[in-house]
């Protein structure tokens, strides 16, 4: 007897709990990866939700059924888990993780060896179709065994069973904790020149406490190594219940916490991460809050200092200024699709030294082409010491001269509608049409992308122009308008 699991998506794993995804079905996902790529050695960590650990301990539970052995590093980023699986010479990774989604769902993203990603064209849909085939009579069978023959109900399975679980697979011999943690800090330090570093106050926003022991481990670095730099630390401190709202600094309503402690405390500026912390945001010395646009510009001109000629890859959405800085030093870019898979698979392709998404998403060779929500604020520290200037002096100059309107979602009932009405009145008028993701449309000063979800009935808009504020405005208003008009 087979089981229907609809919790994969293209990229990853996310489902709703107990209607998407359970235990049984991270069992399955656990036996089905060690299956069909036909792994010797995982590694698997989750973040700090509370389903986090049961889920990993029965997608464990599966990989060792399925041959693997596995190591635990506990409580981790997604990166930590890229890391980790690279620097370990592991054969593959599995972070359970719902990043910045509701509290009521969780997930997991998965990797081969060498951190390189698993997509629905690389393995992601073969897992689904062995996770799926996997007798249910079999894995009623090993679940009940690993839950100490006792039935498996979620509730008591998150309240009691999880240990019964860890100590069962621990007398497999086949599950081990491991850490890779002081060798990831020490490895995102590279990044910078130590000797550059002069003294800063940062505010450090772990999104309640995803991030906290990181930021714990990079603080005791710095003091190892004599670094000035100085934390103020918000929602440090691990907790489940998410008191503080989702970690997704993306949503305006979840960046006043930050942007008022970096006022309070007159720090240089402040960071904020999501749930995974694959993705840092930034916020000036006044609590402003930075696109992440501008943030890959920057981080461009950072690499191309020191490696003049790089390629930079970069997303569609919004482009001018990322090409404008990139050409200007001397560089080569290279734009991709949207979305971790293709960028990573760009990066490896055109050996980019750095790949940067206005999502806040920043890829780098060095990190097995993985994104990472702590190279980038560090990189950042770095260019405020080396060019004595601070973060708002540095990205003004180039929002006044490529101001945008960031991702403006509009949730339609026909999303189809809506892109086949904006394509009727502005494609004829276009001097350049840019079909890399969605449907971009240059008008000279100012163009615009406009891309549909791929999960909802969403259409993702993003407007920019050159140097001209009022008309970025303009047009996005006008755009709204018609992309609304239901």
């Amino acid at each position: 007897m087979t089981k229907q699991i609809t919790c994969f998506k293209a990229y990853d794993i996310r489902g709703e709990l107990n209607e998407q995804l359970t235990e049984e079905v991270a069992y399955r996902i656990g036996y089905a990866f060690a299956t069909v790529l036909t792994t010797s050695n995982v590694v698997v960590g989750g973040d700090m939700r509370l389903t986090s650990a049961p889920l990993k301990l029965a997608l464990a539970a599966g990989l060792i059924d399925g041959g693997s052995k596995v190591t635990d590093i506990g409580q981790a980023g997604t990166e930590e888990i890229y890391f980790a699986t690279k620097a370990l010479k592991m054969d593959g990774g599995i972070e359970v993780t719902a990043s910045h989604n509701p509290i009521d769902y969780n997930g997991m993203k998965l990797v081969k060896a060498e951190a390189i990603p698993i997509s629905g064209d690389t393995g992601l849909n073969a897992i689904q179709q062995a996770a799926e085939a996997l007798d249910t009579d079999y894995v009623e069978q090993r679940m009940a065994h690993y839950t100490n023959n006792q039935p498996i109900d979620a509730d008591a399975f998150y309240h009691g069973k999880a240990h019964i679980i860890e100590s069962l697979l621990q007398d497999t011999n086949m599950y081990k904790h491991g850490s890779a943690l002081e060798e990831y800090v020490e490895h995102i330090l590279t990044y910078v020149d130590k000797n550059n570093l002069r003294p800063l106050k940062l505010v450090a926003n772990a999104g309640n406490g995803a991030a906290g022991k990181v930021i714990d481990a990079i603080e005791s670095a710095f003091e190892k190594h004599n670094i000035p730099i100085e934390f103020v630390k918000v929602h440090h401190d691990p907790d489940p219940t998410f008191p503080n709202g989702i970690p997704n600094p993306l949503l305006p309503e979840n960046r006043a916490d930050t942007a008022q402690a970096v006022r309070e405390h007159n720090a240089d500026f402040g960071i904020a991460w999501d749930g995974d912390f694959d993705r840092c945001f930034l916020f000036d010395a006044n609590g402003e809050f930075i696109e992440g646009y501008y943030i890959v510009g920057l981080l461009a001109q950072a690499f191309l200092d020191k490696d003049p000629g790089a390629k930079i890859i970069y997303d569609p959405r919004l482009y001018w200024n990322t090409e404008d800085i990139v050409t200007a030093a001397g560089g080569i870019p290279v734009k991709s699709k949207t979305g971790h898979a293709f960028i990573k698979e760009r990066m490896r392709k055109e050996d980019a030294v750095y790949g940067g998404e206005m999502s806040a998403h920043h890829y780098f060779r060095d990190f097995a082409y993985c994104d990472t929500g702590m190279i980038p604020w560090l990189l950042v520290a770095e260019l405020l010491c080396t060019k004595n200037q601070s973060l708002a002096s540095m990205v003004e100059q180039r929002i006044a001269a490529y101001p945008s309107s960031g991702e403006i979602n509009s949730k339609l009932k026909d999303a189809d509608a809506a892109l086949a009405r904006v394509l009727d009145k502005y494609r004829p008028q276009a001097e350049a049409i840019d079909e890399t993701d969605g449907i971009g449309l240059e008008f000279g000063n100012w163009r615009f992308n406009l891309r549909k979800s791929n999960t909802e009935p969403v259409i993702r808009l993003n407007v920019e122009s050159k140097g001209d504020i009022a008309l970025m405005e303009q047009k996005t208003k006008e755009l709204l308008e018609l992309i609304r008009a239901e």
